[in-house]
């Protein structure tokens, strides 16, 4: 490739590193054979940027035996050390194949145990949740849903990190007992988000977040404060009395002020916990019907905390935002959850929505939880204004899920009449 005068002497800033990094070299040597590179070109010969080394040099690179690597149990490979002497290697030995991706490292989450009868009900929500009449078949809008779920709050972590100067000193952080880190139990309740067609929001989902609290007069003078002042405290544990009184009295009067009522049915949508109540609890559907509002409770799948957009991604954002607030009182923590919640964006809330419609389709596939939670670009399809309201589901998905549910049904069928 012949280059003018002008090319050879001008690169772009930071061309030489960025060879260097790609072809694992040092700046040094790319700069070296550019230089004669260079010689070259203005001399009138052809450029040779070959090695000068006619025979082989430097050590030998140890070869690890990858089958035998898959023989050894999962449990002697959790670390580098462990790894290691199972390999009867050495430590640097694995570390760079580690870092040249010739071995994975990865982190393992526990997921809950699913039985053949828990799987069924979750292939049929998904299935449910699909809207068949379209061509090619979507899931539905959910925009007539309310995921509600609770989640303990800690007022700070066993572990933070922060970023200091080098001169500043370490924060110190000390506690009676990391067992017992003073916590509080919140109700949330979130619905898809509505956009206009300018991309406007109309209804940002956010039906409300309320702490499980009471207000008493403390007993004692203490040097926080004086006896009888009023003081907000945390509830100890949380029964279906306590749930279904924060249902009546806060959940519906939200969702009443809040909701842009379109004369659809709302659904409720709520876990499997023992304190939540049942469908027909007949306060609850009492204090429904004098609102006028046409509420309905249902239940999620057993053991399926992926198909509430609270647990799939919602709490876990509020968790790191409230603790940027660093609280210290039970009064702090709760205006802390509660700004974190109201600050957050409906757009994200969106997007966790569309990641519940792409877990659904993986448990279509596969029938369990034994699957990564699909990534699909968001940000650049927001960026070219393609981001869907619905995921599409492929006529193989749906088949297979069908399928799947079916052979499931079988196996259930099989296993009582053998058992009778």
């Amino acid at each position: 490739m012949l280059l003018n005068e002008s090319v050879i002497e001008s690169l772009p800033k930071g061309t030489l590193s960025r060879v260097a990094y790609h072809f694992s070299v040092g700046k040094r040597s790319v700069e070296r054979l550019w230089h004669a590179a260079k010689l070259a070109i203005r001399n009138g010969v052809p450029v040779d940027v070959s090695s000068k080394m006619v025979k082989k040099i430097g050590r030998k690179k140890i070869q690890i035996d990858f089958e035998m690597m898959k023989s050894i149990p999962y449990s002697r490979r959790t670390n580098i050390r462990s790894t290691t002497k199972a390999l009867d290697m050495s430590k640097t030995t694995v570390h760079r194949r580690v870092k040249e991706g010739s071995i994975k490292a990865h982190s393992n989450a526990m997921k809950p145990g699913l039985k053949l009868s828990t799987k069924i009900p979750r292939l049929k929500h998904c299935l449910s949740m699909v809207d068949e009449s379209l061509s090619p078949a979507k899931f539905h809008a959910m925009y007539n849903r309310i995921h509600i779920d609770e989640k303990w709050f800690y007022m700070s972590k066993t572990l933070q990190k922060y970023y200091l100067h080098p001169l500043e000193e370490e924060p110190l952080r000390t506690c009676h007992s990391k067992r017992f880190l003073p916590k509080i139990m919140f109700l949330s309740a979130v619905a898809l988000p509505r956009f206009d067609a300018a991309g406007n929001v109309i209804f940002d989902g956010k039906i409300g977040i309320r702490a499980f609290v009471f207000m008493v007069a403390a007993q004692r003078t203490s040097k926080n404060r004086v006896a009888g002042t009023i003081e907000m405290r945390p509830m100890k544990s949380v029964t279906k009395i306590v749930t279904r009184s924060f249902l009546i009295e806060k959940l519906l009067p939200a969702i009443k002020q809040k909701w842009p009522h379109d004369g659809s049915t709302i659904f409720v949508q709520q876990d499997n916990a023992k304190p939540h109540i049942s469908i027909t609890d007949r306060e609850f559907c009492e204090a429904v019907r004098q609102s006028g509002m046409d509420v309905q409770m249902c239940f999620q799948p057993a053991n399926s905390p992926d198909l509430n957009t609270n647990d799939l991604g919602f709490f876990r954002s509020i968790n790191e935002h409230q603790h940027v607030y660093a609280p210290n009182t039970v009064l702090e923590l709760v205006r802390g959850v509660g700004k974190a919640y109201d600050e957050y964006s409906p757009d994200l809330l969106n997007r966790i929505f569309l990641t519940l419609q792409t877990c659904m389709v993986e448990i279509m596939k596969r029938g369990g939880n034994n699957y990564h939670i699909p990534h699909m670009n968001k940000e650049r399809l927001i960026r070219l204004n393609q981001l869907p309201t619905c995921i599409e589901c492929e006529d193989e998905v749906l088949n297979a899920g069908k399928e799947a549910l079916q052979a499931l049904i079988q196996k259930v069928n099989e296993a009582r009449r053998l058992a009778n």
